[in-house]
Formats: structure tokens, C-alpha cells, sequence
């Protein structure tokens, strides 16, 4: 028969196997705390995200790219049907091009009237001259007539010259003095006639005012184009930014509103891990720190980081975040921006640990948890 086990001996045994588990981890398994100068947390990562969206309604008419796909700035990523836009370009063109052909023969036809105004009024003070000397000669004329006439109406009633002769001299004054004032309406005319001419100048202004309206017409005609020509231009979607298409929100053959989203792009190069930092240690963080980022895919490649922003309230702990001590209830959230994402190693969603150095001199460690 086995003899009892004295109790007091089996307590001191199960002490002394406490101590030594507890010396076995402390010395075999047991993290050695993070050096002095450096914060862990953990978070996951997360990108800026670019909304994608159209101008302008239509239907969706064909799908460039998928989700998932890696995109560079400007791709055409959608296209809407576009078959009233051209039809409205096609008409703005030619319409801008109708006004051209019309300004063309204005300009033509104002060159033209330029060029023969000085001879226009060269031609009417010439014949205005002309007219003037014929009117001189005509009165003249009808001057000496009208003497001669006198003077055998006088030897007529004397009976010197026989009655036929003074006749012939009267009928002689009265030929001269019509022709004095047909002459004399001429000189009317021809005056006329330059003033006309000299009108011309107001006719070249109208023709210039014309010409002006016609260029304003095609300045506007070409707005018009360009107008139309944007629209069509904007019935193509590109990418805002490079990056991956986490989202496509439409289908081919689907009609979209103005400014409804279409894509969701994250920028690959613009990656953070959004951690939050205990209230009793984010005194020790400000903006422009260096971090280094681990990942489970990568665990020996950290990634370097910036402190870029800092939560100017505090919040409770979020459920997914891990947290070294349950005691904490108060977080800051801290964003840590990557300084460069080789390969693109980096996407948003993946989880990550950080590591935030506040103290220059501290070495780095990885995070332990």
C-alpha cells in the first residue's frame, strides 16, 4: 500500500514547478520588450480612393476595364454612346465653316469697295468739273445769244435787216439758253453724284461693321464647336489617377446620371496603415516621425513610413485593432503614409504591424506582441 503524499510537500512541489515553468518562459519564450523610443500598433492598410464619375448622362456603350485591374492615369476606362454629340459636332463644324465662307466674301468684297472709292470719287469730281465748264459755256452762250437777239430785234423794228434774220437770232438765244439750263441741271447731278461717292466711306464702314459681326459670328460658331467637342470628349472616362479599380459600379447598356459613380480607384502609391496609438503614448508621436511597416506576406521586408496625421480626438478602441494592454480604452487614430510601395507589394485591406520611432537614437525592432 502506496503511503500518502504529505500535503504540505505536494504544494511546495507544485511551487517549485511554477517557478520553474515560469523561469523556462521568461527565459526561452518570453518578448523582450520593444526598445525605449519606439511604439508598435497595428492596423490595416488603406489607400486615397478616387470616385470616377461622367460630366454628363448617357448610356453606358462599352467597358474598358474591370475590377481588379491595375490602370495608369488616363486611361479610358468607359465610353458612352456618343451618336447625338457627333451629329451635334458634325452641325456645329459646319456651321462654323458657312460663316467662314461668308466672312471670306465680305473681306473680299470690303477690299474691293476700298479700292474703288478713290476711283469712284475721282470719277464724280471730274465729271463734276466737266459739267461746271459745259455750264460756263452754256451760259456764255446764251449770253451772247441773248445780245444778238437784242440787237437785230432793234435793226428789225428799224427795217435795217429784214424780220427772217432777227428769228434766226431769236430762235439761236433761246437754243443757247435752254442748253445754259440742261447744262445747269447737269452740274446738279454730277454734284449729287459726288456726294454719293463720297459716301462711300460710310458704305466702307457698314461693309467693316458687317465684317466684324461675321468674325463675332465665327468666334461664336467655334465656341459653339468647342463646346459640342468637349461633350464628346467627356462621354470618354479616364482614369483620374494610376491605380487599382476596386470598384465598377455600371454595366454596358446602362444609362447613368451625371456625376452617378462609376469606378472606385485606390492609388497604389498613396498607401497608409491607419493604427491607433494609446491615449498614454500619443504625446510621444508628431507628424513627420519615421515608421516601419511589417506584413505577414513580407515579414522581413518592412516598408518605410510617414507619420502624416494625427486624430485630434481621442476614440474608443476599435474591435479589430489588437491591443497589448485590455486597460486602454482610449485611442488616437495615427496615419502612417508609405514612402514607396515596391512591386505594389502593399494593397489596401492587407493587415499590417507598425513600428513608430519618437526617439532618434532607438533602434528598430520588430513589433512584439
Amino acid at each position: 500500500m502506496k503511503k500518502p503524499i504529505h500535503p504540505i510537500l505536494f504544494v511546495s512541489s507544485l511551487a517549485l514547478l511554477s517557478i520553474l515553468a515560469f523561469t523556462a518562459w521568461w527565459f526561452l519564450l518570453r518578448q523582450p520588450p520593444l526598445p525605449d523610443g519606439l511604439i508598435q500598433a497595428n492596423g490595416r492598410i488603406e489607400g486615397d480612393h478616387y470616385a470616377v464619375a461622367g460630366k454628363v448622362p448617357g448610356k453606358v456603350a462599352e467597358l474598358l476595364a474591370r475590377e481588379g485591374e491595375a490602370v495608369d492615369k488616363g486611361k479610358e476606362l468607359l465610353r458612352l454612346d456618343d451618336a447625338q454629340v457627333r451629329a451635334k459636332v458634325d452641325q456645329a463644324r459646319q456651321a462654323a465653316k458657312a460663316l467662314e465662307a461668308q466672312l471670306k466674301a465680305a473681306r473680299t468684297a470690303l477690299e474691293v469697295a476700298r479700292k474703288d472709292l478713290p476711283l469712284a470719287i475721282q470719277s464724280a469730281e471730274a465729271n463734276l468739273a466737266h459739267t461746271r465748264a459745259q455750264l460756263a459755256t452754256a451760259r456764255s452762250n446764251a449770253d451772247q445769244a441773248t445780245r444778238d437777239a437784242e440787237r437785230f430785234r432793234k435793226l428789225a423794228e428799224s427795217g435795217t435787216v429784214d424780220r427772217h434774220r432777227y428769228e434766226q437770232t431769236e430762235l439761236a438765244r433761246q437754243v443757247a439758253s435752254n442748253q445754259a439750263q440742261s447744262a445747269q441741271e447737269g452740274g446738279r447731278v454730277a454734284e449729287k453724284q459726288l456726294e454719293q461717292a463720297r459716301l462711300g466711306h460710310e458704305r466702307l464702314r457698314a461693309k467693316e461693321d458687317e465684317v466684324n459681326a461675321l468674325a463675332a459670328q465665327i468666334d461664336q460658331a467655334r465656341a459653339a464647336l468647342k463646346e459640342a467637342e468637349s461633350v464628346l470628349d467627356d462621354l470618354t472616362i479616364h482614369a483620374p489617377a494610376a491605380g487599382i479599380i476596386t470598384q465598377r459600379l455600371v454595366n454596358a447598356g446602362e444609362v447613368v446620371a451625371a456625376g452617378a459613380q462609376l469606378f472606385d480607384i485606390v492609388d497604389l502609391d498613396r498607401l497608409y496603415l491607419k493604427v491607433y496609438v494609446p491615449e498614454k503614448d500619443i504625446g510621444k508621436v508628431c507628424l513627420g516621425l519615421s515608421a516601419r511597416i511589417y506584413t505577414d506576406a513580407f515579414p522581413n521586408e518592412p516598408l518605410a513610413a510617414t507619420v502624416r496625421y494625427i486624430a485630434s480626438q481621442a476614440q474608443f478602441t476599435p474591435k479589430e485593432v489588437q491591443t497589448p494592454d485590455e486597460r486602454v480604452k482610449l485611442v488616437y487614430a495615427v496615419k502612417l503614409y508609405l514612402d514607396a510601395n515596391p512591386q505594389h507589394r502593399a494593397t489596401p485591406g492587407l493587415p499590417a504591424d507598425a513600428v513608430i520611432r519618437w526617439k532618434e537614437d532607438a533602434p528598430w525592432a520588430r513589433p512584439r506582441w
